[in-house]
């Protein structure tokens, strides 16, 4: 059974270049941040796959279906968010509700500063404490600094599909990370 996931308000933390950031629940005010987050790699990433920019509506509706179940948590730093993560069911089927997907996104240009390796731990926690017994990372297989936090972060290798998007006229390749809670 799947308990109800219990957080803090608000957690602090020291990144590697000493700056302070504060994690917390998401909350409705902060989907145009996060939304902006997004977007920038829609424009210019292969982090997503998504080729349209989301809309607000489809954010808010993305965002109404993280329950306290599937939390979305926010990093900030002197009152600016730099970075989102959530916790998804990874697929519809009842025999699937054991086994979640992790998304984390940092603003572009607050990356490589630890704030990923913060929101990660933080998912882990909220997965485990959950009662989630296993945690699934879809990662373009050309981002290596996403497999390299995940690695960091005990997930292992799972699956590797051969050309299975298409972006920026270019066939990609998308690896499956896996950790068990």
């Amino acid at each position: 059974m799947i308990n109800n996931i219990d957080m803090a308000s608000e957690r602090k933390h020291i990144l590697k270049d000493k700056t302070e950031i504060r994690t917390r629940n998401a909350v409705k005010e902060d989907l145009a941040s996060i939304n902006d987050i997004y977007n920038y790699y829609v424009d210019n990433s292969t982090c997503t796959w998504q080729t349209n920019p989301e809309k607000m509506e489809e954010r808010q509706a993305w965002f109404d279906e993280h329950t306290e179940e599937y939390p979305v948590i926010v990093a900030e730093s002197n009152g600016k968010i730099v970075g989102w993560a959530s916790i998804s069911k990874f697929k519809g089927r009842d025999a699937y509700k054991p086994t979640v997907e992790n998304s984390i996104y940092i603003r572009h240009d607050s990356l490589f500063r630890g704030t990923g390796a913060v929101l990660l731990k933080e998912l882990i926690e909220l997965a485990k404490g959950a009662g989630y017994h296993s945690m699934i990372a879809g990662i373009s297989a050309d981002q290596k600094a996403s497999i390299v936090l995940h690695e960091k972060h005990g997930f292992t290798k799972a699956a590797h599909l051969k050309e299975a998007g298409y972006k920026f006229n270019k066939w990609l390749d998308v690896v499956y990370y896996q950790l068990l809670l």
